[in-house]
């Protein structure tokens, strides 16, 4: 049986040793107080161990089941989403003016990531809640927001978001699914949408949908795209549920891994839905919500190895194999814990260094986001933008990856079900596709984000770290283990954005190129986060204060990764730099 420990002194660290947030200037950061933040994060870290991740193998065993129209949800959801539901985690960085808490979404982001780690599938209920309440905040009007908001935040009602149809995917200007006025200011929904996460399930009163859907006579593509509420039960007037809705859940996909999360194939035959947003403003409501759903999925993508990397650790601590080839480290017993094999090592620092570095990125992320959202941060909302493909790609990209390293860290016994090692691993997967492929994301960044506004965040992210370099390189140890290293790396990032600009004419190169530049630019951030961490836990040595040995295990893990996963930079540039022609030059018939 699988087990899960939440990192809260690695979190501790990172909002008050390198982040510092409780002397931000972001309103309601003053109040992150360490010991405000530390009774928060262990509150929700006993919620994760003691109820979550118990029912993480129930629910991969157990799957969902359709009966008669309804789903049920594997044994012990129901009861652990009523316990989420009277702790208030639901809306614990939502409006107080709809019952949530109010706390930044940096704080909002650290309860999450426990979660994931111990339960992602249950933990999408709720993640799709606060997609959809988020989206009602920012687009619905006065009368939508006091309908179901309050509902959604409690978690009485949940939400889910419905754009994919079987005909189309990313090219969401392909769907189908009408929306018909009606005299009453309604519409009549009629489509199929699939692959909605949570879209039927038996935790929640109501089920609350935002569906992509085309007004007949508008514009074609995706200029043509409304937004459109449309609730499972109908609400009366005075806020009680009313008639069931023509929605209805038409079957349950079979996946690889989050069994435990009911993913629908949902039909809407003429369902009642209202629209918000505005006719045709359909993707401008959607991509409001787009740079935190990003963020959620590359924080499961490490949260997952986070988990996974904790039980390879303890497997390796324990299991004995082999002697230490410089000598016997226990020499009573049979043979060495395999903790002492130089190559179990190497898997395990990469998986460290990843998981840590990861958390940094994603917590910087989320405290941008506060920035843009709480005091109007014009050039944090342009960073994080820029940022969100990384962010999404590289950490699932890599977070899938730590899972087959943590895996195979077992042996044998990582392929079992028994460790559950090989779930975090099919969990894992699926990171790598929803929310935009990885593909996509890399296009995005490419193609969109890097030339955006002039380049502009792209300047101002090559202008961070040469300011931050400058500002600590009379720190011999930090010059010389991680600055030199982070400006050589920020040299070969230049050295792809300029070979994009002087290759601006044959986009096939920059194309041929961008998830390659995507992994180097995860590089370079993880990089720098490792950077900050070290600056962090050398200045608590020389104070003399907190846990040294944390410190200094702190510094040997980021020396880890400036030393053997920041190379692979030079790869990455390398495939940039080779261009589109061997990738294009084959035709399609000979492939």
């Amino acid at each position: 049986m699988p087990s899960y420990a939440a990192p809260t002194k690695d979190m501790q660290f990172l909002l008050h040793d390198v982040m510092k947030v409780s002397a931000s200037d972001i309103p309601g950061y003053s109040e992150l107080e360490a010991d405000f933040t530390s009774a928060v994060l262990d509150e929700a870290g006993k919620l994760a161990t003691e109820v979550l991740a118990p029912l993480n193998p129930v629910g991969d065993q157990q799957g969902c089941t359709l009966e008669n129209g309804v789903v049920r949800t594997p044994d012990g959801f129901k009861g652990a989403y009523d316990q989420m539901r009277a702790g208030g985690w639901m809306g614990l960085d939502m409006d107080p003016e709809y019952g949530g808490q109010g706390m930044p979404y940096l704080l909002g982001t650290a309860v999450g990531e426990m979660f994931v780690s111990a339960n992602m599938a249950f933990n999408m209920y709720q993640g799709l809640t606060h997609g959809a309440a988020s989206a009602i905040h920012v687009h619905g009007t006065d009368v939508q927001k006091a309908t179901y908001l309050p509902n959604m935040i409690e978690g009485r009602w949940s939400g889910t978001m419905n754009l994919t149809e079987p005909q189309c995917g990313t090219d969401l200007g392909l769907i189908r699914t009408k929306a018909e006025p009606q005299g009453d200011g309604s519409y009549k929904i009629t489509g199929q949408k699939i692959w909605i996460s949570a879209g039927e399930h038996d935790l929640s009163e109501n089920i609350i949908h935002l569906v992509l859907a085309k007004i007949p006579g508008g514009p074609d593509g995706v200029k043509g795209i409304s937004l459109f509420i449309v609730p499972k039960f109908l609400v009366n007037d005075d806020g009680s549920l009313g008639a069931r809705n023509a929605v209805s859940c038409g079957g349950l996909e079979e996946k690889m891994g989050i069994h435990g999360n009911a993913t629908c194939v949902m039909n809407h035959d003429g369902a009642t839905g209202y629209l918000i947003g505005g006719m045709h403003k359909g993707m401008r409501a959607m991509f409001t919500m787009m740079n935190e759903a990003r963020l959620g999925v590359g924080l499961q993508g490490y949260a997952q190895a986070s988990v996974a990397y904790q039980n390879a650790l303890g497997f390796a601590r324990d299991r004995l194999q082999g002697r230490d080839a410089t000598g016997a480290k226990n020499p009573d017993g049979p043979a060495d814990p395999i903790l002492v094999h130089p190559d179990v090592r190497r898997g395990l620092m990469a998986q460290k260094s990843f998981v840590e570095g990861a958390r940094a990125l994603v917590f910087w992320g989320a405290q941008m986001i506060d920035a843009s959202h709480r005091k109007k941060d014009a050039e944090a909302e342009a960073m994080i933008s820029l940022l969100i493909p990384v962010i999404k790609g590289f950490l699932t990209d890599k977070g899938f990856e730590t899972c087959v390293l943590a895996q195979q860290t077992l042996g044998g016994s990582g392929f079992t079900r028994e460790w559950g090692l090989e779930q975090y691993v099919r969990d894992a997967r699926i990171t790598m596709i929803y929310e935009g492929t990885n593909g996509i994301q890399s296009l995005d960044l490419v193609g969109r984000k890097l030339g955006l506004h002039g380049g502009k965040a792209m300047m101002a992210f090559f202008e961070l770290i040469k300011t931050f370099t400058k500002e600590n390189e009379t720190h011999a140890a930090l010059k010389k283990e991680f600055l030199n290293p982070l400006k050589s790396a920020s040299k070969d990032l230049q050295s792809a954005v300029m070979y994009f600009m002087q290759n601006a004419k044959s986009p096939n190169n920059a194309l041929a190129g961008s998830y390659d530049f995507m992994h180097l630019f995860g590089h370079v951030c993880l990089g720098l986060m490792w950077a900050k961490m070290a600056r962090a836990s050398y200045a608590a040595l020389e104070a003399g204060t907190g846990d040294a040995e944390f410190y200094h295990s702190k510094i040997t893990t980021g020396r880890f990764y400036m030393t053997r996963q920041l190379p692979e930079i030079a790869t990455h540039l390398a495939r940039i730099q080779a261009g589109a022609e061997t990738v294009m030059e084959l035709s399609a018939e000979n492939f």
